[in-house]
């Protein structure tokens, strides 16, 4: 999207966060924890920690494939990676790893991973876009 470029067609490296999120969000979904669970629940996932390593620019044109995927899992907390690619030339414009914990909301309290979220790891292996 030309907003998420500089002026000379470069794209904004928050910009990748925000897709990073989105890709995030369908992950999320394919491990059971889609909107409206989360919303009857109230067990989110937060972000506690984003890793972003940037390799090469996108620019304004360029289609970008994010794949994303369970990485790690431990007793109170999971990491996602993800990379982005350009589909014109396959180059990785974009590697990232992010922490997250299950909060229970409102009151905010930190959860253990359920074990269904442990068990997922083999099937997430098939990346979302």
């Amino acid at each position: 999207m030309f907003f998420d470029t500089d002026c000379g067609g470069v794209v904004h490296n928050i910009a990748y966060l925000r897709m990073i999120e989105t890709c995030r969000t369908r992950l999320a979904a394919k491990l059971g924890m889609d909107l409206q669970t989360m919303s009857k629940t109230h067990l989110y996932p937060v972000v506690t920690r984003t890793e972003i390593d940037y390799k090469r620019p996108a620019k304004l044109g360029d289609w970008i494939s994010i794949r994303g995927r369970l990485d790690e899992v431990s007793r109170a907390r999971f990491w996602c990676a993800f990379e982005m690619i350009r589909e014109s030339d396959g180059a990785t414009l974009v590697t990232a790893r992010q922490a997250l914990a299950l909060v229970q909301m409102p009151e905010g309290k930190p959860q253990r991973l359920p074990e269904f979220i442990k068990l997922q790891i083999p099937a997430s292996r098939n990346t979302t876009r």
